[in-house]
């Protein structure tokens, strides 16, 4: 595991000179465990020695916070209005994790003048230290829940088994290849009763992909339904550090590990926030 890990952080570290990894995490719809899976991945990242920041970016909904059992005091609405820098108000998270809180209820991220979108993406820029930078962002398709999924090179959208959070992730993923056709798109099924059933999930989304959207979904794991993970929620202790031997944990350790080693195909010679934040500027001014 050591020598692997220590593969995997070079090819990270090589990569790094376009600035670090944005990875989306989404879904299609509330209730599939996408929070979890953003906390819990941004540590096992973490575990393998690399520098990450997770952001909350579920502006209707933001919970990170919560489950990480922190309270910090400033959030992303205050860098969203101007009134602080993001280097003010990262909050520090177990085991070095940095945490940039969400703002519940701001719905008016479009409304922002130009101006203060402008100085939120030169602010980000501060974020060049970390080699990822995980964004926990809102469910559904709504233009100003999806932005940030969309401006991100890679996506990972978290389904369950449910016929109906399937067909809501499909069509989550549809948005955001219109918007963004070169976005690597991941798959994780979470709560399956078992490997097949997630394994058929991950497959009918991929079919519906190839055949209307001409793209093929990554699947990047599967996460069996847990109890310890229901009981690392009651005490606001992500499962990865109250549970570190449960099933879940060694599943996003897997996912992490993948995630780490899939090639990314990013066009040369300029950094990955400053492409990324003209992806979300583009999007909000349509």
């Amino acid at each position: 595991m050591t020598d692997q890990a220590e593969v995997l952080r070079r090819m990270v570290s090589q990569q790094h000179s376009d600035g670090p990894r944005i990875v989306a995490v989404t879904s299609g719809k509330g209730g599939v465990g996408k929070t979890n899976v953003s906390v819990n991945l941004a540590l096992a990242l973490i575990e393998l020695g690399y520098r990450v920041v997770l952001v909350d970016v579920d502006l209707g909904l933001a919970n990170a916070d919560i489950l990480l059992g922190i309270s910090p005091e400033f959030n992303l609405t205050h860098v969203l209005t101007g009134h602080k820098r993001i280097s003010e108000i990262l909050a520090d998270g177990p085991n070095g994790l940095k945490v940039l809180a969400g703002g519940s209820g701001l719905y008016d991220i479009a409304n922002l003048s130009s101006s203060r979108l402008d100085a939120f993406a030169k602010a980000i820029e501060s974020l060049n230290e970390f080699d990822f930078v995980i964004l926990d962002t809102g469910a559904g398709i709504h233009k100003n829940v999806v932005s940030f999924a969309v401006a991100a090179s890679e996506v990972l959208v978290v389904t369950t088994p449910e016929p109906t959070a399937i067909t809501d992730a499909y069509g989550v993923i549809k948005v955001i290849l219109q918007h963004n056709p070169e976005s690597s798109i991941h798959v994780v099924v979470n709560m399956a009763h078992s490997p097949q059933e997630a394994e058929l999930a991950a497959e009918k989304l991929n079919t519906v992909a190839r055949q209307f959207l001409g793209k093929e979904i990554h699947y990047a794991g599967y996460i069996l339904y847990d109890h310890q993970v229901v009981s690392s929620v009651a005490e606001q202790r992500p499962v990865l550090l109250a549970y570190p031997s449960s099933m879940t944990s060694r599943a996003i350790r897997r996912i992490g590990q993948g995630l780490i080693g899939t090639e990314l195909r990013e066009p040369p010679g300029q950094n990955r926030v400053q492409r990324f934040f003209q992806r979300v500027h583009r999007l909000l001014r349509v």
